[in-house]
C-alpha cells in the first residue's frame, strides 16, 4: 500500500514539476533572445536581427522572422509585455506600444523590422 501511495506522489510531482520547469526554461530562453535598445527606451530588440540603419529615433533591422501578415512571433510579444510595454492600436503593419509616457511604433514587414520613437 505504501508503495502505491509513493508512486502516485512521485507521478503527481513529476506531472506538476515538468510544465513549471519547462515554463521557467522557456522564459529565460526568451529573455536571452532579446536585448534592450538603449536609444529606444530599452525596448527589446531581437538579438539575431541585423541593424541596417539607425539613429537616435529610428532603428531598421533585417530579421528573417518578421512578417507583415502575421506580425511578430508570440515569443517576441511576450518579451515586450514582460518588459512592461502595453500593446496599443494596430494600423496595417504598425503597432504602437506604450510604457508610461514613452511610445514605440513597431513596424513589421516581410523580413524587416522598424522600431521608432513615437510622439
Amino acid at each position: 500500500m505504501k508503495n502505491q501511495v509513493r508512486k502516485k506522489l512521485i507521478g503527481w510531482t513529476i506531472a506538476i514539476a515538468t510544465p513549471l520547469v519547462g515554463g521557467v526554461i522557456y522564459y529565460f530562453i526568451l529573455l536571452f533572445l532579446y536585448l534592450p535598445s538603449e536609444n529606444l527606451y530599452n525596448f527589446p530588440v531581437p538579438r539575431n536581427a541585423e541593424l541596417i540603419k539607425g539613429n537616435d529615433v529610428t532603428k531598421s533591422y533585417d530579421w528573417s522572422t518578421a512578417s507583415e501578415e502575421n506580425g511578430i512571433p508570440f515569443g517576441y510579444e511576450l518579451v515586450i509585455k514582460i518588459n512592461g510595454w502595453k500593446k496599443g492600436e494596430r494600423q496595417g503593419a504598425s503597432v504602437l506600444y506604450t510604457k508610461g509616457n514613452k511610445k514605440i511604433d513597431l513596424i513589421c514587414t516581410r523580413k524587416h523590422l522598424d522600431i521608432l520613437k513615437a510622439n
